[in-house]
């Protein structure tokens, strides 16, 4: 009976300059930015568009990275230090930042470049073409180049780290790829599927919501097959690497913003030469990481998918579409995000005309349409007197006249003709089968059957003949949910009576 519902469960967004706001203090995308306001006419790039080492040092002066020799820490994000070795780690990191946002100033247009022809003629640099858009242009604007800056450090992240470059430079001075044993493709569709875990575990009904994700739960959701039991010492290994390969690569996108990550505690880290010990206590599961991806990490995941093609909606994509586009589309959604989807769509309408579309797009005797007019009540349990005038038209119509009867009710108004036997019955199988058709919760359903099958003498003897075309399923289904044994039997003749006055 059920229809065709989105492949994920739909993501509620604030607004695009909520999230424009979030994409400009990025801690990543703001340097870039005041990179980008600083490049002018002496700035000096190489042959790869890159600033020059005086200019690199320049660079993180303009950022406040800049780490005193006296060890004062005088940068963003810059830990004091008591000796040398720390100091020029020190000095190293605040580089690694500022060329980081620098190529991703490049990267995103904020920058344009003349690459310099070698080490002895440099290029120059100068605000680019974007620049003007992130205090001139729209959010949307913003957010175009918050993506750009997104699938750049995306990039970044499905790189191998290269400790040693010696081992893997040939003679020709070229990267032998082949040696890293790494495949490009396999390594991003790995971290996407990674994203797409982490954005469903988010938007699901019952899943963290806004808290963090532990980050084993995340890597064995990759590794560990579904049918498995008890992971092998071999599946627990493959966890772990993982675990590694994440923690770096949510390093990286914590910076532009995409997720909130507390790293895996060092103290845990494998010695040399040991492998990974598999994490298995839940006591001290943060310590291995915990990741969530932040508003504007939604965002920018939901983006990809839409752009590989995944049906990933989001709470008010339906806000300017017809009453039949609304019931159909939220046939899958939770109950929260349904009601929010369809206060939007009734926002900014006249409540009469409203009413009148949703009952209209409401009718039909397919698969669906039990589901449109349940969603249709509760859409029409939204809005206020308004509505009546609309209601009372279908008081007549044999799929509609009942859920009229029990709106006008609701609301005490007066002169509700009473329901024919027939409506009522006709009224409680459309019900049923939209309740089994939303998947709700079981023990709802069973306390609305067997609610309904209290209420009425003989239920079952008028149930069968009621001409709807779910019967035969909707009494199926009462058998075998029916808690009393009695009953149970009797719904499961009554189906089969069904079906044969039916044919089916």
């Amino acid at each position: 009976m059920s229809a065709e519902q989105p492949t994920l469960p739909p993501v509620r967004l604030p607004a695009d300059a909520e999230l424009a706001r979030d994409a400009l203090a990025a801690p990543l995308l703001a340097r870039a930015v005041r990179l980008a306001r600083w490049a002018g006419p002496e700035t000096r790039v190489g042959a790869g568009g890159e600033l020059v080492d005086e200019q690199l040092q320049d660079a993180v002066d303009v950022l406040g990275l800049t780490v005193e020799a006296d060890g004062e820490d005088a940068g963003e994000g810059v830990g004091s230090f008591e000796d040398t070795e720390a100091y020029e780690e020190a000095v190293e990191e605040a580089e690694i930042l500022a060329a980081d946002a620098w190529r991703l100033a490049v990267d995103t247009g904020l920058v344009a470049v003349e690459d310099g022809a070698d080490d002895e003629t440099p290029g120059g640099a100068g605000p680019g073409e974007n620049l003007a858009l992130v205090t001139d242009g729209s959010p949307q604007d913003v957010l175009a180049i918050w993506l750009d800056g997104f699938d750049a450090v995306f990039a970044d992240a499905v790189v191998p780290v290269l400790d040693d470059l010696d081992t893997i430079v040939g003679e020709d001075g070229e990267i032998d790829l082949a040696s890293l044993d790494w495949d490009p493709e396999m390594e991003g569709e790995f971290l996407e599927g990674v994203l797409g875990n982490l954005y469903l575990l988010t938007v699901s009904e019952g899943g963290p919501g806004d808290g963090p994700v532990p980050l084993p739960a995340l890597a064995a959701s990759m590794v560990v097959p579904d049918d498995m039991g008890e992971p092998t010492d071999d599946v627990l290994e493959q966890v772990s690497d993982a675990m590694m390969r994440l923690d770096e690569q949510f390093r990286l996108l914590e910076a532009i913003g995409l997720v909130e990550y507390q790293p895996v505690d060092e103290a845990l880290m494998a010695e040399e030469g040991e492998e990974p010990a598999a994490p298995l206590d839940d006591e001290d599961v943060s310590r291995y990481g915990m990741v969530r991806l932040t508003t504007l990490g939604l965002y920018g995941v939901r983006a990809r998918m839409l752009d590989a093609g995944v049906d990933a909606p989001a709470v008010g994509d339906l806000a300017d579409k017809g009453a039949d586009a609304l019931l159909g589309g939220i046939a899958g959604y939770p109950e929260a995000a349904a009601r929010a989807e369809t206060a939007a769509w009734l926002s900014g309408r006249e409540v009469e005309t409203a009413a009148r579309e949703l009952l209209h797009a409401a009718r039909g005797a397919d698969a669906g349409s039990p589901l449109r007019r349940l969603h249709c009540q509760q859409a029409l349990s939204l809005v206020g007197a308004e509505a009546e005038p609309a209601v009372r038209e279908v008081l007549d119509d044999a799929e509609l006249g009942g859920l009229a009867r029990v709106w006008l009710a609701e609301r005490g108004a007066a002169d509700v003709p009473a329901p024919s036997e027939s409506m009522v019955f006709w009224l409680a199988i459309d019900t049923i089968a939209a309740q089994l058709d939303a998947d709700g919760d079981l023990q709802e359903v069973q306390e609305l059957i067997e609610g309904l099958t209290g209420r009425h003498s003989g239920f079952f003897e008028a149930a069968w003949r009621v001409e709807h075309p779910a019967t035969g399923e909707v009494l199926e289904a009462m058998g075998r949910l029916h808690r009393d044994k009695t009953a149970a039997k009797e719904a499961r003749k009554a189906a089969f009576k069904a079906r044969s006055r039916s044919g089916s």
